[in-house]
């Protein structure tokens, strides 16, 4: 049973942990990815490219790897923190440029006309206009996320897949074992999904 409870609340807490580190991140590529200064535009596309069109798993393992012979070790909870946050902000990023986008550009327009600089026109006018259109794409993300995070466990980080993997080694039930911990992933996916629904409507 602890054995269980460790792998579900690591899986909780390293769902929450890079969902929000991604945002933090993918909200700053996302300004790089608008601004109106070419180099900076440039920057936030290849992050983009790089980190998106790399295998989530493949990151891991080159973290997991990778850091400790650049002198660099961590534990591999936050090793696997830092390369989920850090994937899943390309597509932030994209869901957040994609909603700042689809704001009609005659308001920023007229926001300059009256004198707003570009960062208080982001903040005052377009990002709370994106923000109502970016709940589910993001919901979808935080969705796509906790799945991702039963990647952790190939890498050693105890989460509820890497737990039932060790549960069903000793019960020889994988059927049962496997059918609980999909359901646990489904409790939590539709839990995110009901949130950004009422969010959703909280923002309309």
């Amino acid at each position: 049973m602890s054995l269980v409870l460790e792998g579900f609340l690591n899986t909780v807490a390293l769902t929450l942990l890079s969902f929000a580190g991604a945002l933090l991140a993918g909200l700053l590529v996302a300004v790089l990815r608008i601004v109106p200064v070419p180099l900076l535009r440039g920057v936030g596309a290849v992050y983009v490219e790089v980190w998106r069109n790399i295998p989530l798993l493949a990151w891991l393992v080159l973290f997991v790897f990778g850091l400790p012979e650049v002198g660099v070790k961590m534990p591999l909870f936050w090793t696997a923190f830092t390369a989920i946050a850090l994937y899943e902000a390309a597509f932030v990023a994209e869901a957040l440029r994609s909603g700042v986008n689809s704001v009609a550009a005659g308001q920023g327009e007229a926001a300059r006309a009256l004198g707003l600089s570009f960062r208080q026109t982001l903040r005052h006018v377009i990002l709370p206009q994106a923000a109502r259109r970016v709940v589910q794409p993001l919901a979808n993300i935080a969705i796509a996320l906790t799945m991702a995070t039963a990647l952790a466990g190939v890498v050693g980080v105890v989460d509820m897949t890497r737990a039932a993997q060790r549960i069903n080694l000793e019960l020889a039930q994988p059927l049962l074992v496997f059918t609980g911990v999909g359901l646990c992933y489904l409790v939590m996916a539709a839990g995110i999904g009901f949130g950004a629904r009422v969010l959703e409507r909280r923002l309309a």
